[in-house]
């Protein structure tokens, strides 16, 4: 049983490489630019801390910047994360008994790369494995944030740049393997995209509203679009 959890622990160890090496420098990037935006230390350090969701978390401080009430920056928080659920059940039915009393602090841990690694190892989703490959990921994330902050305006102003695009660059590497297995989501992609630069250069919203607006109706399109789908493959 101890070399089991051993192996478990070595091959978690292994399978959460790869998101630190993700996360560390695009939390350095959200670090540097909640301190241009104005949060303190402690702010940001509670906001990867607690709220531990990296592209809400970008999108929180371009919420701040408009002004964008609390309430609205809540609901879109909220609505970006929503698939977070949808993952979190996905995961749970095929977590092994040992996990049970973590389910809580499991569900906290999911983000699309951890889900990603964990859907692809489902033999393997014992508790030694399953909070490591999580524990890794989350302690690089508020490790980087609160490096960022400290240490980001040292770093020079070319790297900066390059820090700000990772994100986009992890999303895009989440996204294009799926436009493989069906162009529905590339035209939704797609879609999408037009409906929020289409709300925002119309400016019939006030700040922060847009991209709510637009999430709610990207996902409508997207029931839409996979239940034909669906219907078609019956």
């Amino acid at each position: 049983m101890i070399a089991d959890r051993k192996k478990l622990l070595g091959e978690g160890f292994v399978l959460g490489i790869p998101l630190v090496l993700g996360y560390f420098p695009i939390a350095m990037a959200f670090g540097l630019m909640s301190k241009n935006t104005g949060l303190s230390l402690l702010e940001t350090s509670l906001s990867s801390i607690f709220v531990y969701a990296g592209a809400s978390q970008f999108m929180f401080l371009d919420l701040i910047r408009a002004e964008v009430t609390s309430g609205g920056i809540i609901l879109a928080t909220f609505l970006l994360n929503l698939r977070h659920l949808m993952m979190s059940a996905s995961i749970s039915v095929n977590l092994k008994k040992d996990c049970d009393n973590f389910l809580p602090l499991i569900g906290f841990g999911i983000t699309d790369e951890s889900f990603s690694v964990l859907s692809f190892n489902k033999e393997k989703l014992h508790l030694p494995f399953v909070l490591t490959v999580m524990g890794m990921a989350y302690s690089a994330w508020v490790t980087g944030t609160i490096m960022g902050y400290l240490v980001g305006e040292i770093i020079p102003q070319a790297l900066q740049t390059s820090l700000s695009l990772g994100l986009y660059a992890l999303f895009a590497a989440l996204l294009f393997p799926s436009f493989k297995i069906s162009n529905r989501f590339l035209i939704l992609s797609i879609i999408s995209g037009i409906l929020y630069i289409g709300i925002f250069y119309l400016d019939v919203l006030t700040a922060g509203w847009d991209i709510i607006v637009a999430i709610i109706l990207g996902s409508l399109i997207g029931v839409i679009i996979f239940s034909k789908e669906e219907n078609n493959n019956e």
